[in-house]
Parts: C-alpha cells; sequence; structure tokens
C-alpha cells in the first residue's frame, strides 16, 4: 500500500473556474517514507489572479503568466495525473481536499476530458474527527504548528510534503495509521465519478449535526416560550416603579434559560421596566459575562452591562 498526498495551485479560481498550473505531489510507502515528489508544472491559459469568496480582489500568486507558457497545458499531464490518483494500490490524501478536487473536476470539464474515478482523505477532516471540532475548519499551517511539524509554504510540493507530514504526526500521535484513523473515527472517504463529488462523513460528523440540530430546536422553543411571556405581559408592567425609564435585554443564552429570564422578566414588569429583543435599543444589558456581538451592540448603544447574578440578586430572584 502506498499514499499519494497532493495539492493543487490555480492561476485563478472563479466560481465555474479553475485554471491549475501546478499539480504537487508526495508518494510515500505505508511508514511515510517518501517514494517520489514532484511539482507537475502546467500552462494555465489564464492570469494569474485569486478572489476572495465574495468574488472581489484578493490573493495575487507571485507567478508571472509568461513564465509557465513554455509548460504544456492541462490535458499533456493529465494521463499521469489520473494515474497516481486512481491507483488501486495507493490512498489519496490532501488538505481541505474537496478544494483540490473540485479544480480536477472543473478542469476536466473545461478541456472535455473524461471525469476522474478516486476516492480521497482528508487531513483537515481526520483532525475534525480526532478533536471533535466539526464547526471549525483548521489550515494546514495551523495544524502543523499544532502538531509540531515545521511548514514553510511555497509550492503545490511543499504544501502536499507538509500534508503528509501533519498526516504522519497525526497517525504517530493517535497510535495507528491511516487506515487506523478511518476504522477508528468511521470515516466515509470522499469521492470523485462522473464529475460529482461526494463529501467524506463520519459518524462523529452525524452525531455532531444531530446535537446541533436538537439544539437548534431547543433554543427555538426556549425563545418562543420567553416572548410569547413577554409579549402577554409587557402591558401589564406596573407603572411608575423603580425601574421606570430602564429598558433591558438579555444575552441570548439568559433568555433560553427560561425558568430563569421569565422569573426576572416579571421582576423588572412587576417594578416598570420594560423589555426588549435589541441590544441597541437597550439601556440596561445583562449577561453571565462580558463579550459577544449582542453585549457589544449593547454597550456601543450606551447601555450599562449588569452581570445575571447581580441582578437576579437585586431582584429577589434566584439564578
Amino acid at each position: 500500500m502506498r499514499y499519494v498526498f497532493f495539492d493543487i495551485e490555480c492561476a485563478c479560481v472563479f466560481k465555474n473556474v479553475a485554471k491549475m498550473c501546478a499539480f504537487g505531489y508526495v508518494v510515500t510507502d505505508a511508514d511515510f517514507h517518501v517514494l517520489a515528489r514532484e511539482d507537475i508544472l502546467m500552462n494555465p491559459r489564464g492570469k494569474f489572479h485569486l478572489t476572495d469568496r465574495k468574488g472581489k480582489e484578493g490573493l495575487v500568486l507571485p507567478y508571472e503568466y509568461e513564465d509557465f507558457k513554455k509548460y504544456p497545458l492541462f490535458p499533456a499531464e493529465y494521463r499521469k495525473i489520473r494515474e497516481l490518483l486512481e491507483d488501486r494500490d495507493s490512498i489519496v490524501i490532501g488538505h481541505a481536499t474537496s478544494n483540490d478536487v473540485n479544480y480536477l473536476n472543473l478542469e476536466t470539464k473545461r478541456y472535455r476530458l473524461p471525469s476522474f474515478r478516486f476516492d480521497w482523505h482528508d487531513t483537515q477532516f481526520f483532525w475534525m474527527n480526532c478533536e471533535r471540532t466539526f464547526g471549525q475548519q483548521i489550515g494546514l499551517g495551523a495544524m502543523a504548528d499544532k502538531l509540531g511539524v515545521e511548514f514553510t509554504p511555497h509550492r503545490a510540493v511543499d504544501d502536499a510534503y507538509a500534508t503528509m507530514r501533519v498526516c504522519e504526526a497525526l497517525c504517530k500521535r493517535e497510535g495507528t495509521d491511516v487506515k487506523g484513523l478511518v476504522e477508528k473515527y468511521r470515516v466515509r472517504a470522499g469521492s470523485l465519478s462522473g464529475y460529482r463529488i461526494r463529501q467524506p462523513a463520519s459518524e462523529g460528523q452525524r452525531e455532531y449535526y444531530a446535537e446541533k440540530s436538537r439544539e437548534k430546536e431547543a433554543h427555538h422553543r426556549a425563545h418562543e416560550e420567553f416572548y410569547r411571556f413577554v409579549n402577554k405581559n409587557m402591558h401589564r408592567r406596573k407603572r411608575g416603579g423603580n425601574l421606570e425609564g430602564k429598558v433591558f435585554c438579555f444575552a441570548k443564552d439568559v433568555e433560553d434559560d427560561v425558568p430563569v429570564s421569565v422569573k426576572l422578566v416579571k421582576a423588572i414588569f412587576d417594578s416598570g421596566g420594560k423589555y426588549t429583543s435589541h441590544p441597541s435599543e437597550c439601556n440596561v444589558y445583562i449577561a453571565r459575562e462580558h463579550g459577544g456581538v449582542r453585549y457589544q451592540n449593547a454597550v456601543d448603544g450606551g447601555a450599562a452591562f449588569v452581570p445575571l447574578d447581580s441582578l437576579c440578586e437585586a431582584l429577589g430572584a434566584g439564578n
């Protein structure tokens, strides 16, 4: 068994265009001994320019188009790349691999070539499973830093080599190999076939999103219950109480703690205060601690911050 680590650089990337200029790869044996490494350079038949996610001006690559005119176009390297990626005795691995797989897909369509057909794994996805951080993507450099791997980004082949090193370090930390990671975390490989990309998946990822779905539903129910109480009782508030003129707003997690938030709002209404869902419109903001977007909006609007415990104590509404 061999591992094929790869990385791709493009002259430009737009929604339906990815003009490849470099395919870097590193081939190793099962013990991560390097058997081959190469930067396959290609004429992208286009200028070097990358845009950001919004399509505005972003990264400009440090290459000159004139330097790449001497290299062949993608179709001339297609067969070699295909043999590397479709080798049945190899496991293909990248970092944030779906991006590179998409570039390959777009180039084959651009030149009307047959679709690649191979399965692939992703060191970024391996990391998400090991750390259970499915809601946060990690870059190759950051992952290398966390695993103590030296990494200096330069060429596609250097990124492929760094991907190999972080994969090796992660396997060492987990006490297994790539197949062991796949089995331990029940990872299903990503795939490309017939120009269709299937993303990698895992049992941990499914559990993570199921839990997020439950949390979202619980938040929705709590939100509805809290605001039903607020809307029903706002007009019943006491006039001329010692909180007259005070407009309160709670942090989201306080609102969601319905037994506490309802008790507090009732005490606020009984003392003549009001409640708003908009932090920029309040003059008293209640949270367990400083920080967050709602907190900043409230403070920027001139609101005073009062810790939840202090308000509970002042109103006699135990937290």
